[in-house]
């Protein structure tokens, strides 16, 4: 029996099916990966306060958990990319930075959510200055949004492409490469994902299927990137692929009784 190729992520439950954990499975699945996974959080939207979020950290011992019999069941020659999307709190980064650590990764995509909603502000920001100084450090792609290009790279603002790219720049000092996405956040009729290789800046551009946000668009493109790397795909034609299927996901977004769009990865 052949073996698929399998990835690994590290991600916070998101019981809706529109982002976290259950994204990345799917769009792994969906793109022929094989995927393991371990639960840093819990988020469960309450339906009756205007699906507020309700944040719950897995204890940190659990996680470490999750990583051992992970890493036992599947070696470094078979699974060596990985996936790191919500951690939540400064106690888990700092589980998963060490665990992370025990094993090398070839491809190690990290999607920086600096927003943990649900959280008490400042500690979103010790979360936030945890993750830039004990996580990013160790990847070899990050996957900012708009919000998080601005705050990784300094700038005061991103209003256009070419902001984005000259943010993608700045954050690829500290990494080697940045995918830095831009989605519906910048006017224009297209939405523009820009890839840095500490070289050069290629765009990946589609049209915009309305101007609102869909939830999971940003995790799809992570999973998806994830996903083809560890197919061993070269990381434009990677980027490519993933962008093709978050399009295809948006236009076929599934709606429901929430108060957003959800990604589509079978589309």
């Amino acid at each position: 029996m052949n073996t698929p190729p399998i990835a690994f992520v590290i991600a916070g439950s998101e019981a809706t099916g529109g982002a976290g954990i259950q994204v990345d499975l799917k769009t792994f699945q969906q793109l022929g990966v094989y995927g393991v996974g371990a639960l840093s959080c819990i988020v469960a939207f309450d339906p009756n306060n205007s699906w507020g979020h309700r944040f719950h950290p897995v204890d940190p011992d659990i996680i470490a958990e999750q990583f051992e019999a992970a890493l036992a069941t599947h070696s470094v020659e078979s699974m060596d990319t990985a996936k790191v999307g919500m951690l939540g709190t400064p106690q888990t980064i700092d589980t998963v930075a060490e665990k992370l650590a025990d094993r090398s990764w070839r491809n190690l995509v990290v999607d920086p959510v600096l927003i943990c909603k649900g959280q008490e502000p400042g500690a979103a920001l010790d979360t936030d200055n945890a993750l830039r100084e004990k996580i990013l450090p160790l990847a070899t792609v990050v996957t900012p949004n708009v919000f998080e290009s601005q705050t990784l790279s300094g700038m005061e603002s991103i209003e256009t492409v070419e902001d984005l790219e000259e943010a993608a720049k700045r954050i690829g000092e500290h990494v080697p490469y940045v995918l830095a996405k831009g989605g519906v956040e910048l006017p224009g009729d297209d939405a523009v994902d820009v890839l840095w290789d500490g070289e050069k800046i290629t765009r990946f551009s589609a049209p915009k299927i309305g101007e609102q946000r869909v939830s999971g668009a940003g995790c799809t493109v992570a999973a998806a990137l994830t996903a083809e790397l560890a197919k061993g795909t070269d990381i434009v034609e990677a980027v490519q692929r993933a962008k093709d299927l978050v399009t295809r996901g948006i236009e076929h977004r599934v709606t429901a009784n929430t108060p957003f769009d959800t990604v589509w990865q079978g589309a």
